[in-house]
């Protein structure tokens, strides 16, 4: 027959079999909370580049656009004084 000591051994032991599976849960829990925090950290940080780089891209195409304008209106100007040079004549256009 098992003496009072060897029963308050046992349920030690019972509890601490308990509180281990309970702590390798727990960790095995947060192990996955941190996975997942570092997915969401990861893609806020992808968005905020992602929104950067589109920033830019527009910067430089509104750069090109705003070039573009100046170019045409360069070639405008060009093409009235050549017109004028020329005596005020158009320029003649092939036929297609």
């Amino acid at each position: 027959m098992a003496t009072q000591r060897d029963r308050l051994m046992a349920a030690a032991v019972r509890a601490a079999k308990q509180a281990k599976q309970w702590a390798l849960v727990a960790a095995r829990e947060a192990e996955q909370l941190l996975r997942e925090a570092k997915k969401r950290a990861e893609s806020l940080e992808r968005r905020r580049q992602l929104k950067k780089r589109l920033l830019k891209t527009a910067r430089a195409m509104s750069a090109a656009g705003k070039a573009a304008v100046v170019a045409g209106m360069a070639a405008g100007v060009a093409a009235a004084r050549a017109e004028i040079s020329r005596g005020g004549k158009p320029a003649k256009r092939k036929k297609r």
